[in-house]
């Protein structure tokens, strides 16, 4: 992986951390940054060693949204030039959400506008109590458009209506209430339960998270009588996989399966 001039990107034990790098502005994003976490996802997407991705910021935040210089620029976009960026936007979001692993937002801090649609794009979304979350765009005259969809999967329109109008800035334990957070643990313990969480999600299959992933999307769009043929055909090509059959061996042969790795 080439270097980066905005995140860093860290892999240990099967868990790889990208870190967004722009402490000075709160993390804020850029057109550099939204190209190098595009890389990087789909990098660690393609790397067999790479289990789990967790997005988290450095310093005090999470992410503070679109850099004030680089809304600028847009500011001066004609039509065409900021439906191409915001297509940028959309392509990250739609990355992080659809990615073959397993991601995992790690909140440390303010998490705003578009900040709120990085952490919500991830499947697993783990906050300290010191995080404040807004969808604040109505506040300078625009709307949380392209992280609309993953906001809206996470908290439901009832429950949006509220942020995405008022723009308020809520706390971790909102957040929660609402469905945009999973879960919300002390500043102190936030390493320690990522650590759980990453734990548990490297010792599943990996084939099989894969197909979970696509499972969620696909189902909660169809209708029941779709989905009924499609869930059966899924878990009958589930168990005669590869990894179907090593799971079911591993578990009646009371073994861990191939795909955990021994402590050293």
């Amino acid at each position: 992986m080439g270097e980066f001039q905005t995140i860093r990107v860290e892999v240990d034990g099967g868990v790889a951390t990208i870190t967004l790098a722009r402490p000075e502005v709160k993390n804020a994003f850029n057109d550099v940054m939204l190209r190098e976490l595009l890389e990087a996802y789909g990098t660690l997407e393609d790397d067999p060693a790479v289990r789990v991705v967790v997005l988290t910021g450095e310093g005090d935040s999470f992410c503070a949204g679109a850099d004030l210089n680089y809304m600028k620029d847009t500011a001066n976009f004609t039509f065409d030039e900021n439906f191409a960026d915001a297509m940028k936007i959309a392509d990250v979001m739609e990355k992080i959400h659809t990615l073959a692993k397993p991601t995992v937002a790690r909140v440390n801090g303010y998490a705003i506008g578009g900040g709120a649609g990085l952490m919500a794009a991830n499947d697993i979304v783990i906050a300290s109590k010191k995080a404040v979350i807004s969808l604040s765009e109505v506040k300078i005259g625009l709307v949380p458009a392209c992280i609309s969809p993953y906001v809206i999967m996470r908290a439901g329109p009832g429950a949006c209506r509220e942020f995405f109008l008022t723009g308020e800035r809520m706390k971790a334990k909102k957040a929660h209430r609402l469905g945009l957070v999973n879960d919300v643990v002390d500043e102190d313990e936030l390493d320690e339960e990522i650590e759980k969480i990453t734990e548990r999600l490297v010792s599943s299959g990996p084939d099989a998270l894969k197909v979970c992933k696509t499972l969620l999307d696909s189902v909660s769009e169809m209708p029941l009588s779709e989905a009924k043929e499609y869930t059966a055909k899924v878990i009958a090509e589930v168990r005669v996989s590869d990894e179907g059959q090593e799971g079911m061996g591993a578990f009646l042969e009371k073994r861990k399966p191939r795909w955990i790795k021994e402590k050293d």
